[in-house]
């Protein structure tokens, strides 16, 4: 018998391609440099998830968080500031650095900001969210590379850093290569 017959495969004789996949939960937020790293975030509604991706230092970071302003809720915002985008961008963009990363040189994707569990739009969580986003880019001189956002569907967003390919999956059309 031989041993590709028993389910064991000789490793120097194949390529192994393994990654392994780092979920970014609500309001989280994930920093790697490992190239067997895959970042991923589910359900991106109203909340707004933002990918950044330096090619040359080989690092990126995943971003998923809630709601606009830390002043709706300053205590948690404190414990855990991935859940606003005025404390989380910069905190996203701080990990990034501390690995390498130059914003110059960064690829950035923003996905979410959805209507979904507000239909009537009396929240405007989504709108709110991506506002945010847009002045704290523009007034830090971040350049916007892709952008999904709005509409009344969830999206799941993939970072994978060995080369910095992002997909985004969008309700009821598929995924998208960014």
């Amino acid at each position: 018998m031989k041993i590709e017959d028993c389910g064991i495969l000789d490793n120097d004789k194949y390529s192994w391609d393994v990654t392994m996949n780092l979920i970014v939960g609500v309001s989280d937020m994930k920093v790697s440099n490992d190239s067997g790293t895959t970042l991923v975030t589910y359900s991106l509604g109203s909340c707004i998830g933002i990918a950044v991706y330096d090619a040359v230092a080989r690092v990126g970071g995943l971003l998923h968080f809630m709601l606009p302003d830390s002043d709706l809720d300053p205590g948690k915002a404190k414990k855990n500031p991935y859940m606003f985008a005025d404390t989380g961008i910069p905190s996203l963009f701080k990990a990034a650095y501390k690995l390498g990363a130059k914003k110059q040189r960064m690829k950035v994707i923003v996905a979410g900001g959805a209507h979904v569990l507000d239909q009537q739009g009396f929240f405007n969580i989504g709108k709110r969210n991506d506002m945010v986003v847009r002045k704290m880019f523009h007034k830090n001189n971040v350049i916007i590379d892709y952008r999904d956002v709005g509409g009344n569907v969830n999206r799941t967003m993939r970072l994978a850093i060995k080369n910095g390919d992002a997909l985004i999956k969008v309700s009821g059309q598929g995924e998208k290569s960014i």
